[in-house]
């Protein structure tokens, strides 16, 4: 949870919110976009690259912000519109194991659109939906389920190969309807920054082009809401759901080292791992694994730090494993053989940092934002909207009505 110090700072560039309506019309709302850009390091924008990004950015509220850990795609995005921790909003991975409900990866389809694996947690547009507004997803982790038995009023299949420019065009498509069909709250989410960064490595060509790419789809997007007379009435939140750091063939710690691998079930490894092992050989694993050694720290999980909120949920294995940024854990049967990216290590470490950016109606111009976390977006959000949002893992003073002294 954030010092109080830091939630006065993000919520004082909310300040000029304070005299928008709490129940506006629905010509008078303030229309709130939500942008996921995977994998964006806030680095980047120095870059000299991103014309659209740092113009928001020098004309609102921006800062690193802290994603959670695991610093990987699907408990942060969930962490985004929930403000829970994924160890409250049960979404603990992008692998899991549930006792009764299986296995869930990113890909398998039929895990994704089960609502029982969410339900742990309320995302904004389940909270916006159930207020009345009208809301749509261009995608987000968590959107194509039915959560709580409620579905945004529009939303799309996850499919990768959609090109980014075809995304903003589907949005800028919702906003062309009618305003009881309007979205109040979008979601729009990118994801070939993340793509080329673990392909690339953070400093790679393909990286940079990919930023430079999904800079000129923000600005796409911009054009068409100032077409169409909306962009004085829209917030722009741009965020991102952890950062990248580079990684080598030559930073690896190989499991074949430490223990015999049969003597475990991997559920992801990399950054970070999660693991259990077989029945039977659990003294032979932890005496092998726990503890701290070069580039890698392995714990039980009651014994997760505390500052990693990490722990309680019962999807989470019984070992998990930190290996140092720009390290990675693996076993020799799938050896890394490129140089490249990942994430999902310390949530402290500076590669890990997300991107947030706050712009439009309300929003305090240069206001610069230090110990911003991930937890802190959904009641920004709420507070966009003029709803009242679930307790959450963000402190509750940022639904206030702060204003700038």
């Amino acid at each position: 949870m954030l010092n109080r110090i830091a939630v006065l700072a993000l919520t004082a560039f909310l300040g000029a919110c304070a005299s928008v309506p709490m129940a506006p019309t629905q010509a008078e709302r303030t229309l709130v976009i939500l942008v996921s850009i995977d994998g964006f390091r806030p680095d980047y924008l120095n870059k000299g690259i991103t014309p659209v990004l740092s113009q928001l950015a020098a004309d609102g509220a921006s800062g690193p912000m802290r994603p959670s850990f695991p610093s990987v795609t699907f408990p942060n995005h969930y962490t985004l519109v929930t403000g829970l921790h994924p160890d409250n909003h049960g979404i603990v991975g992008n692998n899991m194991i549930d006792a009764e409900l299986g296995s869930f990866s990113l890909r398998n389809k039929e895990a994704v659109t089960d609502r029982r694996w969410w339900d742990d947690g309320e995302p904004i547009w389940v909270t916006a939906e159930n207020a009345g507004l009208v809301t749509g997803t261009m995608f987000w982790p968590g959107s194509e389920a039915d959560i709580r038995g409620v579905r945004p009023t529009h939303w799309t299949e996850f499919d990768q190969s959609m090109p980014d420019n075809v995304r903003v065009d589907r949005v800028l498509g919702w906003m062309d309807l009618p305003q009881d069909q309007r979205p109040a709250l979008t979601t729009l989410y990118f994801d070939i920054v993340d793509t080329a960064g673990h392909n690339h490595g953070p400093d790679g060509a393909a990286t940079t082009e990919a930023v430079r790419a999904v800079d000129a789809s923000i600005g796409r997007l911009i054009e068409g809401l100032q077409a169409r007379g909306l962009y004085q009435r829209t917030v722009l939140v741009i965020v991102s759901d952890h950062g990248m750091a580079a990684t080598s063939p030559d930073r690896v710690t190989y499991i074949d080292d430490l223990i015999d691998p049969e003597a475990v079930r991997i559920v992801y490894s990399g950054a970070a791992t999660f693991l259990n092992p077989v029945p039977g050989r659990e003294a032979e694993v932890e005496a092998g694994l726990l503890g701290s050694r070069p580039h890698l720290e392995c714990w039980r999980k009651s014994e997760i730090p505390a500052r990693f909120v990490l722990g309680d949920h019962p999807r989470v294995p019984a070992i998990v494993c930190a290996s140092e940024p720009g390290w990675l854990l693996a076993t020799r049967a799938r050896p890394v053989t490129r140089e490249g990216g990942a994430h999902g290590y310390d949530n402290a470490s500076p590669e890990m940092a997300a991107l947030f950016i706050a712009h439009g109606s309300g929003v305090v111009k240069g206001r610069r934002l230090t110990g911003l976390d991930s937890v802190d977006v959904q009641p920004l959000l709420g507070r966009l909207l003029g709803i009242a949002v679930p307790q959450s893992d963000g402190d509750p003073v940022d639904t206030l009505p702060v204003t700038e002294p």
